[in-house]
């Protein structure tokens, strides 16, 4: 290969952005060649070639067209002046540039390389055509990589875009041998080397990968993406002070990268200037605004702040951009019930399920909404027909598509003993990790066996041994108003490096919540004894949902029921249910008070199967029970 063509391939070699701009895992390549041009090269395609390793993109074409001028036909430099169209992101010239060598010289493997560079630079558009048409344009670079490799099959350039198509396609094995093949045909090829760190990085194969990058920066250390990979690296292994030196050098190089942006942010988080994280975040969004991970982390710290309103609209400003982003709809839904806003939190877990079936995460999510719900609603302690339908056949089709999880089966659990269903959870297995305890956790408070779910709690705050994972229980927990068990994860996280503000935000709320309850459970006794039931009854479900677990606010709203709704089945059924969570919460009680509620609960369950079966024969309530009922 001649001395020219090897240098415009070396320019070649920098262009292609190694990773997924569409998950953030990529850096825009910016490398430059690492020889110059022959004596032989005019000393204005020496200039050229140093004005690309400058990243003066826009000098170099002008120096290129030039040179041709001097003579049009030089495939060498219109290669040349292709490159630098591109290397510039001037796709559509630097196209034109490339057929017109093509027209010239069908085989040029340079030329070939050059398209499959474009293409794959394409990916990296804004225009959501082209970020839709994905598949099509990484077959469309692979073809112009094997139309090169044709012609010469140990071109590096060739090996070295076909492993970041594989990259992108997930292969990551393929990728890892495609990179090799470009060492093995250059052992001084800055790119390929990169390239090979990256896809060890997404392998979890970190050690290695930061190997590769440090050879990539001593063979050029104008090689902007090795030291985003270095920096992504460092931050890996916990060292952000580090990863931040990286990041700089690689911004100082290529300043308009969103990826580096990115990581810069989740380096400034992870050394807790949350102020210098989001105004690298923010500088991610204005880059590339189709991204949902810049929204996601200004959310994550809005939520640490304890602000999730903000965190919320930071969230639906990306979905204005990205209205079918399941993770965004998600990260709503789960604020949304932080929120206390069940029925957004319900909508956008159907949206989610609507567009990911087997969404785990998603089902957990919509019945825990249905047993917040059932807390909250005044209309009985049971789930309405309409929600429980439709949870229904969003937990069939995921138990369908994953037949054998655990948690989707113990969802379904949970929906059927909040719309009044048996249930033995005995049969469906026991929990073996933290994500099944924490469903069947939620599952035995649905069926308010109080003290059961307390154990597995119990378990869970022992097993959690970072001020992350503690802070998510708590969370949770909180969440789902168990604030005994949010009190328990709250007061081990304030022990923990770095948790004890949001234990204290935790502690605060559990605090705040108890309180509330307090209040209304003091408001509904007193509406009971004047006989204001309708609003008792308000009352007291307000009290539960504050604080599921208290006893009193159980006996008063199942006492209220009884004596409010006499002839209504489905009233007295959940009469039956609250006297049964009041003795689960009151463990010792004496024989003949437990005796007691034995009688009044048979009794209210005759009475209910009995009105059932009147209203089931055609039978109406009678005026009496009409007139209490309004």
């Amino acid at each position: 290969m001649d001395f020219r063509k090897k240098s415009i391939l070396l320019i070649a070699g920098s262009l292609i952005l190694s990773g997924s701009l569409s998950s953030v895992c990529g850096a825009e390549a910016r490398t430059a060649p690492t020889k110059t041009l022959k004596a032989r090269v005019s000393q204005d395609l020496m200039a050229a070639d140093d004005l690309v390793r400058k990243g003066k993109f826009s000098e170099a074409a002008e120096l290129y067209r030039t040179a041709l001028n001097a003579d049009s036909k030089d495939i060498t430099v219109r290669n040349g002046l292709a490159y630098a169209y591109a290397k510039g992101f001037k796709l559509d010239r630097a196209e034109e540039e490339f057929d017109k060598v093509l027209k010239q010289d069908p085989q040029n493997a340079m030329a070939h390389c050059g398209k499959a560079q474009v293409t794959l630079n394409r990916l990296q558009s804004s225009n959501n055509t082209m970020r839709k048409n994905k598949d099509a344009l990484l077959k469309q670079a692979g073809a112009e990589c094997n139309l090169a490799l044709a012609t010469d099959p140990n071109l590096p350039e060739a090996h070295n875009i076909l492993g970041k198509i594989f990259k992108e396609e997930g292969r990551l094995d393929k990728a890892e041998q495609s990179f090799n093949a470009a060492i093995t045909a250059d052992r001084n090829y800055s790119d390929a080397y990169t390239g090979l760190g990256m896809v060890q990085l997404d392998a979890g194969r970190t050690a290695e990968a930061i190997t590769s990058f440090k050879q990539a920066t001593a063979i050029n250390t104008g090689n902007s993406t090795a030291h985003y990979g270095l920096g992504r690296a460092y931050l890996a292994q916990g060292l952000p002070d580090e990863a931040i030196k990286e990041l700089n050098t690689s911004l100082y190089q290529f300043r308009n990268s969103a990826p580096v942006h990115f990581e810069m942010g989740k380096a400034y988080q992870t050394q807790g200037n949350t102020v210098a994280a989001i105004k690298e975040f923010q500088e991610t969004i204005r880059i590339k605004p189709e991204n949902s991970a810049p929204y996601i982390k200004i959310a994550e710290i809005r939520e640490s702040r304890g602000d999730i309103e903000h965190a919320n609209a930071e969230l639906r400003s990306g979905l204005d951009l990205m209205p079918d982003n399941t993770e965004l709809h998600q990260r709503v839904a789960n604020n949304s019930l932080k929120l206390e806003k069940i029925a957004d939190a319900i909508k956008e877990y159907e949206t989610v399920l609507s567009k990911s079936p087997a969404n785990v995460a998603a089902v957990e999510g919509l019945t825990r909404s249905l047993y917040l719900k059932a807390q909250k609603e005044t209309t009985g302690a049971f789930i309405a027909d309409n929600d429980y339908e439709a949870a229904e056949k969003s937990i069939a089709r995921a138990i369908q598509m994953n037949p054998e999880n655990l948690q989707l089966r113990l969802a379904d659990a949970k929906l059927r003993s909040l719309s009044g269903k048996p249930v033995d959870l005995s049969i469906i297995g026991k929990p073996k990790n933290d994500g099944e305890r924490v469903a069947y956790a939620e599952a035995l408070l649905a069926q308010n066996r109080f003290s059961e779910a307390t154990e597995e709690f119990n378990m869970l705050v022992t097993n959690a041994t970072t001020a992350k994972k503690l802070a998510a229980l708590g969370d949770l927990t909180l969440m789902i108003r168990d604030l005994d068990n949010a009190d328990m994860a709250f007061k081990k996280l304030a022990t923990m490096p770095g948790g004890q503000d949001s234990a204290k935000r935790g502690a605060h709320l559990v605090a705040k919540a108890r309180e509330t309850t307090k209040q209304e459970l003091n408001m509904a006794n007193d509406l009971a004894r004047r006989k204001q039931f309708n609003s008792a009854i308000d009352k007291y479900h307000a009290a539960i949902f504050n604080d599921p677990r208290n006893s009193r606010a159980r006996y008063g709203l199942a006492e209220t029921l009884d004596k409010f709704y006499p002839q209504d089945p489905k009233s007295m059924r959940e009469s039956v249910m609250q006297y049964k969570a009041y003795e689960s919460l009151t463990p010792g009680l004496p024989a003949k008070e437990t005796e007691r509620l034995h009688k009044i609960i048979a009794r209210l369950e005759l009475r209910a199967t009995k009105l059932e079966r009147q209203i089931a024969a055609g039978k109406k309530p009678n005026i009496i029970a009409r007139l209490m009922q309004r």
